[in-house]
Order: structure tokens, then sequence, then C-alpha cells
């Protein structure tokens, strides 16, 4: 090993350490936009009705009923 050996950072690596240091609330806007989107609470009993209400496909979905 070199005597002035640097650990090696990638090109994202050092954008993505650069961009947060430029904007330090970067993560918690991540975190509030996770939340707007996607972390929701699931209404269990509705998923059942709709598990429930599904209606089988048939086979070949273009064949009429015969």
């Amino acid at each position: 090993m070199p005597l002035f050996w640097k650990p090696y950072k990638s090109d994202v690596t050092q954008f993505i350490e650069e961009l947060k240091a430029m904007k330090p609330t970067l993560e918690d806007e991540q975190r509030a936009g996770r939340a707007l989107l996607w972390d929701k609470r699931i209404d269990r009993d509705a998923q059942q009705e709709y598990r429930e209400a599904r209606v089988a496909q048939q086979p070949y979905v273009y064949q009429t009923k015969v």
C-alpha cells in the first residue's frame, strides 16, 4: 500500500455527499415525500373484502361462454 493512499470514493458517492452538503434538508424532504405517497396505513378489512369480491378470470379471456 502506498504511503499516501486514500480510500476510493466513486463519482456517485462524491456527488451525493456534495449534494447533501449543499442542501442539508434533502433527507428530511425525501422522508416527507415518501410519507406522502407510500407510508400509509392499510385498511385490512377493505383488503379482505377486495380479495373476496375478486372474480376468477377464465382461462382464455376472449372465449365467449358457451
